[in-house]
């Protein structure tokens, strides 16, 4: 079997149901789906019988969180593939796992791009700690083989929102092949753990832990220096600066100036 779709929900029927359709109307048909449910008590478990017929495996019981939930996932899972879409989220149309694979990629990890609302959020074209560190790939951009997630190298269940970012950074450390496809693989839900002010601190402290995990204190220098933390700890200031978008604000104004300075001149 080439892949695995793995679902995790908790109390988000409205969500689910969305998921659940994007997956279920696909052209490409070598894959299985699993859902893992968080014991919830909104009408989603009636939803997931309602699409039984589609769902190789599905659970509903109490978990430990995000990560608890997704490695219930992987344990179950038997493709060469494993590809996470979490309730809310859904495939951006019918034939997209179609065209994913209907080119002869065989690379540890396939990368492609994601919908947030009207802005397209591209992947690297090469996995590099360096790019990771710029902005790590969502979930929902990537497809990973099941292999890597074996001896014991699941996700983090420690971590509530960047066990994500630990394992890609450690699989990266481990030299695996990526490809990456210019294609919109799904749209993301913005409403998530990850996306949620309230959690920035805790988004920086589990930041904080994971490049002290795994990597030298030089780079961290050389990244705590290009993304100037100290003077701009804002998350919009951050996410500013991530997309160069400063940069080409100080260079607009510079011009203007320039342009104005020779008017008076």
């Amino acid at each position: 079997m080439r892949l695995s779709i793995i679902t995790i929900n908790r109390n988000n029927v409205i969500g689910l149901r969305k998921t659940i359709k994007s997956v279920v109307c696909q052209t490409f048909k070598d894959f299985e789906y699993i859902i893992i449910d968080g014991a919830s008590t909104d009408g989603s478990v009636d939803v997931i019988k309602e699409y039984h017929d589609s769902i190789t495996y599905w659970v509903s019981e109490p978990d430990k969180g995000i990560y608890n939930a997704m490695n219930k996932g992987i344990k179950v899972a038997k493709g060469e593939y494993c590809y996470f879409l979490n309730s809310g989220d859904w495939l951006y149309d019918c034939k997209i796992l179609e065209m994913v694979f209907n080119e002869n990629i065989n690379s540890d990890i396939i990368s492609g791009n994601i919908l947030k609302k009207t802005e397209v959020e591209t992947s690297p074209q090469i996995f590099t700690i360096r790019n990771l560190l710029i902005k790590n790939i969502p979930h929902q951009a990537m497809f990973i083989k099941k292999k890597l997630f074996e001896n014991d190298q699941m996700y983090n269940e420690g971590l509530k929102i960047l066990s994500d970012f630990l394992f890609n950074i450690q699989v990266c450390l481990k030299g695996v092949s990526y490809k990456y496809i210019n294609l919109i693989i799904a749209n993301y839900d913005t409403t998530g753990i990850s996306n949620n002010n309230d959690h920035y601190q805790l988004l920086l402290d589990e930041e904080k832990y994971i490049l002290n995990k795994t990597l030298p204190c030089a780079v961290q220098d050389d990244y705590k220096y290009f993304l100037n933390k100290k003077t701009f700890n804002h998350p919009s200031i951050r996410w500013l600066i991530k997309n160069n978008f400063l940069f080409k604000l100080i260079k607009g104004l510079n011009l203007v100036f320039n342009k104005t300075k020779e008017v008076y001149d």
